[in-house]
Formats: C-alpha cells, sequence, structure tokens
C-alpha cells in the first residue's frame, strides 16, 4: 500500500498521536499529582473535569485561530504553550498552592488543547492523497487504541519516580509533538486571507450525529462496565474482559476497513451501533455482553472515519481546523452525557440513549441521501 510508504504521514502520525497522550494521561496523573499534593484524590477529578471543560469552550475559538495563522504554524506556536501551562501546574503544585489555583491553572492549557486535533486533522489532507484519506484515517484510529491504553500505563510508571513526574511528562509530549509537525504541510499552509466562507452546519449535521453518536455509545459502556459486569453476577475483575474485547474489536474493524480503502456506507455501520447497544441493555448474559460490546467495537473506527473523511469534503479549506475543532467538540459532549447517563439512570436503560442517536443518525443520513437525489436527480448511491 502508497500509504505504508508515505513517511510524511508517519511523522504526522508520530505527531498526533504525541498530542492526544497528555490528554490520555491527564485523568490518572492529575489524581496522583493532588493526592500527593493535597490528600484529595477527589480534587483530581474535579481538576481532570474543569480540563475538559476548557478543552469544550476553547475547541472552535483555537481552530479558527489555527485557520487564520495556517494550522501548522499555529501547532508549532500553541503546542508550546500548552507544554508550559503544564510545567506552571506542576512547579504550582509542588509549591503546596491551594486547590482554586490549582483549578484555574488546568484552565490555560485546557483552552489551548481542544482546539489542537482539529489542526493536525486539517494537516492530513496536506500529507495524504484523496484516495489515501479512508484507510490514513483507519489506520489513525488503530493507533490511536494504543495512545489510549498506553496513557494511564505511562501515568503508573512514571508516578514511582514522583507524583509531578507525570504532569511534567505531559508537558515535555506536548513539546515533542510540536517538533513533529509535518514540514511540507508547513510549506503548503494556505495564506491568511479575509475572504470569508460559510460553514455548511446543516450539511455536517448527519456526520456530527454520527461522531456524537459514537461518544454517547461508547461511554455508556466504558463508564458502565462495572454495573454491566455486576449485572451478571461476575466480581469486578471481569471488566478487564470486556474492555479487551472492546478494543480488539475496535482494532479489528479499523483494520479491515483500512484493508478495504474505501469509504463506506455509514448507515451500515450504524445499524450496527443499533443491534450492539440493544443487545448490551438487554442483559443476555455473557455472550450478549460480549457480542454486543463487541459488534460496537467493530463500528467504531469506521463509523468515525467514514465521519471524518465526509466532513473533509465539506469543510471550506480555510476552516477545517475550525470544522474538525466543532467535531472534537460534539463527540466529547456525547462522552460527557453518556457518563452523566449512568449516574442517573438504570445500567439498563444507559446503552438505549445511544441506540436512539445512532437511530436518529441513520434517518439523518436516509434523508441526506433523498435530499441530494432530488436536486441533483442522480441516485446519491451513483453521485457519490
Amino acid at each position: 500500500m502508497t500509504l505504508l510508504r508515505n513517511s510524511g504521514y508517519w511523522r504526522w502520525s508520530a505527531g498526533v498521536q504525541l498530542n492526544r497522550l497528555p490528554a490520555t494521561m491527564a485523568p490518572l496523573a492529575f489524581t496522583v499529582l493532588t493526592t500527593a499534593t493535597t490528600g484529595s484524590y477527589r480534587l483530581g477529578g474535579v481538576m481532570m473535569a474543569v480540563f475538559v471543560a476548557a478543552e469544550m469552550v476553547g475547541a472552535v475559538p483555537t481552530g479558527r485561530l489555527l485557520d487564520r495563522a495556517g494550522p501548522a504554524r499555529g501547532l508549532v506556536v500553541l503546542l508550546p504553550l500548552v507544554a508550559a501551562g503544564l510545567f506552571l501546574l506542576a512547579a504550582v503544585a509542588s509549591a503546596g498552592a491551594p486547590d482554586f489555583v490549582l483549578l484555574a491553572l488546568a484552565i490555560p492549557p485546557g483552552l489551548l488543547a481542544g482546539g489542537l486535533s482539529g489542526g493536525f486533522r486539517t494537516l492530513l489532507a496536506a500529507t495524504v492523497t484523496e484516495d489515501e484519506l479512508p484507510r490514513a484515517v483507519s489506520v489513525d484510529a488503530m493507533i490511536m487504541e494504543g495512545v489510549i491504553v498506553g496513557g494511564p500505563l505511562l501515568v503508573a510508571l512514571l508516578a514511582t519516580s514522583g507524583p509531578v513526574v507525570p504532569v511534567l511528562a505531559m508537558a515535555v509530549v506536548a513539546l515533542l509533538a510540536a517538533l513533529l509537525v509535518p514540514r511540507r504541510a508547513v510549506a503548503r499552509d494556505p495564506q491568511r486571507t479575509v475572504e470569508h466562507q460559510a460553514m455548511p452546519v446543516a450539511a455536517c449535521v448527519p456526520w456530527l450525529m454520527g461522531l456524537f453518536t459514537v461518544g454517547l455509545l461508547l461511554s455508556t459502556i466504558e463508564v458502565g462496565l462495572l454495573p454491566l459486569v455486576q449485572r451478571l453476577g461476575a466480581p469486578d475483575s471481569a471488566t478487564s474482559i470486556v474492555i479487551v474485547v472492546l478494543c480488539a474489536a475496535s482494532i479489528t474493524g479499523s483494520a479491515l476497513y483500512a484493508a478495504r480503502g474505501k469509504v463506506g456506507d455509514p448507515r451500515l455501520f450504524l445499524a450496527g451501533f443499533v443491534i450492539g447497544g440493544i443487545v448490551v441493555s438487554a442483559g443476555l448474559g455473557w455472550a450478549g455482553l460480549l457480542g454486543g460490546v463487541a459488534l460496537v467495537g467493530l463500528c467504531t473506527g469506521p463509523l468515525m472515519a467514514v465521519s471524518s473523511v465526509n466532513l473533509q469534503k465539506l469543510l471550506p479549506e480555510r476552516r477545517r481546523s475550525e470544522g474538525f475543532s466543532l467535531a472534537f467538540t460534539v463527540q466529547a459532549s456525547g462522552f460527557g452525557l453518556g457518563s452523566l447517563a449512568i449516574g442517573v439512570l438504570p445500567v439498563a436503560l444507559a446503552p438505549l440513549l445511544g441506540v436512539g442517536a445512532a437511530v436518529v443518525a441513520v434517518g439523518l443520513q436516509i434523508r441526506k441521501r433523498v435530499t441530494t437525489s432530488d436536486i441533483s436527480g442522480v441516485p446519491a448511491e451513483q453521485g457519490s
């Protein structure tokens, strides 16, 4: 495959994974830090909530800034600023600062970090060809699974050297990500322009709904793993089995999608979410839980990939960082709502929220295809 020989893609991949690593390290890193410096692990949870809220608030404005400055140039500037904010947080925590100071210092790096993934995703268009894009996004999703698992493991390893070390490592990783921003993409950055390009929000809604569905259903499963397992009368340690199945299925789904190298029909993957979510919710024993989780995992990577590829086709070139940052915010809101659902709904009902979102997303896809066919006079499947 041409993609495997594309050195620019692998440089981009290394940079984007390093950019993601601090976010996967943060929950445990903040908990370790506050437990050691203030004696409160709960403060770490609150700090993470503040950090995520800041990411969501700052994602679109940061994305807009990256579009104006050029995504590569902007990333080279903003990543060191994120690192500086994390260094300051670690230093102040070591000095025994009050709780409210630590919470306040979690805001600046969060505000800047929220839009960085959108900037990196924009650079992917300058790194691979349009034909390579579906495969590139799928391979990225496979590698991201390793980052999600590896972040907490890295924190656990580094914490043996001191409670501040994981946060310092997050800062160092952000600096390394800045060094790996693709150079070829820097040369291809568009010049700053005053030309206004409208954001096609209505056209993007079906794809944003797909990403929201991913966040919503996955979070209800991941956050609700313990009660789902306890419902089967199994010990708490059995949650690791479900996690392994979910991760393995997600990697497999992305690998199959990458091997095919085609965009695919999102309705197929959304149908997998509907069936998988219903099976998980129904309480059909171990076979139902593992089978439903595996089906959701198989469809996760392809659904994210097809949504990302189609968003790129719709977003104006000079507003892509903003658009992808908006997509990040929408998916994050799905994760947040799913986590909240586990806290307020019976465990059997929570996954059905994700099922309902998937049904709505299917309806939007059908409506989009009908509308496209009416406008063009060509069936959507032939015109795509």
